[in-house]
């Protein structure tokens, strides 16, 4: 019976692990293709959902279309049009050739906010912004070099004359540095544009993206000032069917931007061969 039991609890913390990791991957292997984006679609998702009347923030009036029982109500034709402007502006940013950063502060939103970036092969910081990341992007970038470098040497096996207590120690330097710098390890130059999966919770976010010029790109709820940003997407911020619907769209715009990249250079060294 303990052996039938201690089965029954490793299956399910496996089942629980395995249920874990789909939800960390949502986009791993999403299907961009299939991807609807309408009126109807962002209904279903709940994008309409603000936050109680209470908490309305002023200048989000122009993208209210009512209030039933307390609940603010996004008015949806103004989400889907400003989702398709913030898309056009992502899709010039790929076209320049500069990095996108993610960011999502909130634990709710870290997991999709993720995984879009590693599917898009794009950088993200989800939970903590370390002060200075874009201000002080030289040196961010020197500690993320040398995060790369160690993880290099780890595979060439540099560290195995050092003492048990050596490696650990470095083990542990490692798994800090992936912490605060590992989501951003590979962005070599500051991004040409920012977003945002909840607002009115990055304020040092929006601060130094401000003072270096980086345009943002957020949804914003009821409850946040949308002039924060220069590419509003105003809709519910919580619900996980809400961001990840307008993320996916965002990111089927990115990632069909950079096929057309891809594309055109193939072409272009096809053209210079033939030449």
């Amino acid at each position: 019976m303990a052996e039938e039991t201690t089965v029954v609890a490793e299956d399910v913390a496996t089942k629980k692990a395995s249920e874990e990791a789909v939800a960390e991957h949502f986009f791993a292997s999403f299907d961009f293709g299939a991807l609807q984006v309408n009126l109807e679609e962002l209904l279903k998702a709940g994008v309409h959902f603000g936050h109680l009347k209470s908490r309305r923030h002023p200048k989000m009036d122009q993208y209210i279309y009512t209030t039933r029982k307390n609940i603010n109500i996004v008015d949806l034709e103004k989400t889907y049009e400003k989702l398709h402007i913030a898309g056009k502006f992502l899709a010039e940013v790929v076209k320049s050739g500069k990095p996108i950063l993610f960011v999502g502060m909130k634990k709710q939103t870290q997991d999709t906010v993720q995984s879009l970036a590693l599917r898009l092969n794009e950088s993200y910081v989800i939970d903590r912004w370390l002060g200075g990341t874009l201000t002080n992007f030289s040196c961010i970038n020197s500690r993320a070099k040398y995060l790369n470098d160690t993880h290099d040497k780890i595979e060439q096996g540099a560290f195995k004359q050092y003492t048990k207590f050596e490696q650990a120690k470095k083990a542990e330097e490692v798994e800090k540095l992936e912490r605060k710098v590992g989501g951003i390890k590979n962005m070599h130059q500051l991004p040409g544009a920012i977003v945002i999966a909840d607002v009115k919770d990055a304020g040092l976010v929006i601060y130094e993206a401000r003072k270096m010029n980086i345009p943002l790109v957020g949804i914003t709820d009821t409850n946040t000032d949308p002039s924060f940003v220069d590419y509003p997407i105003p809709g519910n911020d919580d619900a996980l069917s809400s961001l990840r619907l307008l993320f996916g769209y965002l990111g089927k715009v990115i990632l069909e931007a950079k096929e057309k990249v891809a594309t055109t250079k193939k072409e272009v060294v096809k053209t210079g061969k033939t030449a």
